[in-house]
């Protein structure tokens, strides 16, 4: 592999746990560097930390937020 290559992948802790996930990448990136940017891609949706998994994970918690409020509203008018 590249040393560029290497090196970016070595200050990345994301890639480097990818790359043990998915060893296929070292032979890949070997044969063809400038796959970096798919194989950055992919490790984003491996470690759900692409946009759309970020905006759910946001959702969510409104969601369970809005849940609480409701919640604490229907107890205060019990009381």
């Amino acid at each position: 592999m590249r040393q560029d290559l290497y090196k970016l992948i070595e200050g990345n802790e994301d890639m480097q746990k990818f790359l043990r996930v998915q060893p296929f990448w070292y032979r890949k990136l070997s044969r063809r560097p400038h796959l970096i940017s798919k194989m950055e891609t992919e490790a984003k949706f491996y470690f759900e930390k692409s946009i759309p998994h970020r905006v759910s994970k946001f959702s969510e918690g409104v969601q369970m937020a809005s849940m609480m409020v409701h919640m604490f509203q229907a107890m205060n008018a019990q009381q």
